[in-house]
């Protein structure tokens, strides 16, 4: 039969009646207590050699409620024992990497070993002796200093038509809440993308006017790219948008929502009070809308647990110790890697940018903002470049080997350059070969040119070309015939002034230089 256990309070009383000599049966009368409970409190009394002088402390009513309260355990039934024979099993399959359900441990049991006790038996003594399913106890962390810490994270809010591409779209609000005051901003976006956090801190920061010197995420993948408990990685992008706002970032451990329950607790609260049966015609209808209940609805109501407003405590004990906000939205960069390819060339967000000899076939890593795109190899920059749209190229001639950035560019006015550095008719030749609206296809003819004067010399070659152009001819490849032959085209009168004699070949000789000695000359028949 069940018993009403008593309270302190309700022992002091009945022994206090006790110390005045009042009848058992007026005591339980008046106490609302049994009979047979005032008589045992009475024997406990007599027993502990309680008078009438004794003072009732806390420890003598302790004491004598012990007495009376205390109970034997009772003995184990035989289905407990049957269980408790198995505990190592039990333990050992409840401590698996993958742990058996409790429904399969009590199967196994009955299969395997003939265990008769019931399903129910063995749940309450997994959880009685083996800790089953029962929570862990917490401590609860101090706020901090303040201004120091602002909580964030990700809810979803329900849905919402994107009037841009004109369908349905699951609406997730970013939720900042600053710690010591509990106030909190809430940013709706259809995104949880590191842009898409980066802009809802920022509009954060304006909300407040001010910024909190350490960030508390959970282990959002635009936030963290590699979750530790001691050690987290932090997106590159993120980090950049760290550093440029001189703030810190704390990431939680994983699975561990306790790690920011300020912001975490406050989910379900947001969700129903500022969206649930409302209607917005845009996302920035819904923006506008998060914003006017942060500040007049969930900033100025009563906090549950500071019994504070939030936005009064907010203004008198946090703001004055925050950073100043920033003043201009922060450009998101890209990271990647690359490799720099042998037409020494990098592929950054579908677009082209050169990078010097010297570390073709080396991957770099490279930042790419909204004007500019930098290139490092470790901790070095070694290339900057101004950002180009998709499908566009980025090239400095001066990452090319010495003499091949004209020939890459395909640049006609650097090769006429070239062709008149190694003479005037030479010039007027090359300027012949690449006249027309389509220069660049008979670029080859002018680089085979200056080939040419490499091969014979500029003087041989001037020469030549000034015949032929006298006699109109523009063909490089009869050109080489001519000099490989060593055979003059002529020498008519120049168009624009005195002949230029031909030169001996560099390797000329006389026939005499060929004679035999001591042979006579052959007498020709006639």
């Amino acid at each position: 039969m069940a018993y009403r256990e008593l309270f302190m309070i309700e022992v002091r009383e009945i022994l206090r009646r006790l110390l005045d000599e009042q009848g058992l049966r007026r005591i339980a009368r008046e106490t609302s207590v049994d009979r047979k409970t005032v008589t045992r409190y009475s024997l406990a009394a007599t027993a502990a050699g309680l008078t009438r002088g004794t003072a009732l402390t806390d420890e003598v009513v302790h004491d004598i409620a012990r007495r009376v309260q205390a109970r034997a355990p009772a003995d184990p039934s035989d289905e407990w024992r049957e269980v408790a024979a198995h505990r190592p099993r039990i333990e050992a399959w409840l401590a698996q990497k993958r742990p058996l359900r409790l429904s399969r441990i009590h199967a196994l049991l009955l299969r395997d070993h003939a265990v008769t006790a019931s399903y129910d038996t063995l749940r309450r003594f997994a959880m009685q002796e083996l800790a089953w399913r029962k929570r862990r106890p917490t401590v609860l962390v101090a706020d901090g200093k303040p201004g120091e810490e602002a909580q964030i994270d990700f809810g979803l809010m329900g849905t919402l038509v994107d009037v841009v591409e004109g369908r349905s779209r699951r609406l997730q609000a970013l939720v900042v809440t600053l710690v010591v005051s509990r106030y909190m901003f809430v940013w709706p976006t259809f995104l949880q993308t590191t842009e898409a956090v980066c802009e809802g801190l920022d509009a954060a920061w304006r909300f407040f006017g001010a910024m909190a010197r350490v960030l508390v995420p959970d282990n959002m993948s635009s936030i963290v790219a590699r979750a530790d408990p001691l050690a987290p990685t932090i997106v590159p992008a993120f980090l950049d948008y760290a550093q440029a706002r001189e703030i810190y970032v704390d990431a939680a451990r994983v699975r561990s929502p306790q790690d920011k329950g300020r912001v975490e607790n406050q989910i379900a609260y947001v969700r129903e009070s500022c969206f649930d049966g409302e209607t917005f015609a845009s996302l920035a209808d819904a923006q506008r809308h998060a914003e006017r209940w942060s500040r007049e609805v969930a900033g100025a109501r009563t906090h549950g647990t500071t019994r504070q407003v939030p936005r009064e405590a907010f203004e008198r004990d946090e703001r004055p110790h925050m950073l100043a906000a920033p003043t201009a939205p922060f450009d998101v960069p890209v990271w990647s890697e690359a490799r720099v390819h042998p037409d020494h060339h990098i592929q950054v967000a579908r677009a082209l940018y050169s990078v010097s000899t010297r570390y073709v076939g080396q991957r770099v890593r490279v930042r790419a903002d909204r004007t500019t795109v930098r290139v490092f190899l470790a901790s070095e920059l070694i290339k900057t470049h101004p950002r180009v749209a998709a499908g566009k190229r980025s090239t400095d001639l001066a990452d090319y080997p010495t003499g091949q950035g004209d020939y890459a560019l395909r640049s006609v006015d650097a090769l006429l350059a070239q062709a008149r550095k190694r003479g005037d008719h030479i010039g007027q030749y090359a300027a012949r070969l690449l006249g027309g609206p389509l220069p660049w296809t008979r670029m080859r003819q002018a680089y085979a040119l200056v080939r040419l004067c490499d091969t014979y010399g500029d003087g041989r070659v001037e020469a030549l070309c000034q015949s032929a152009l006298a006699f109109e001819v523009v063909d490089v490849t009869r050109l080489g015939r001519m000099l490989k032959a060593a055979l003059p085209p002529g020498t008519p009168e120049a168009r624009g002034g005195k002949v230029v004699p031909l030169t001996a070949p560099r390797f000329a000789r006389s026939a005499e230089h060929f004679r035999t000695p001591g042979l006579t000359p052959r007498k020709e028949v006639p």
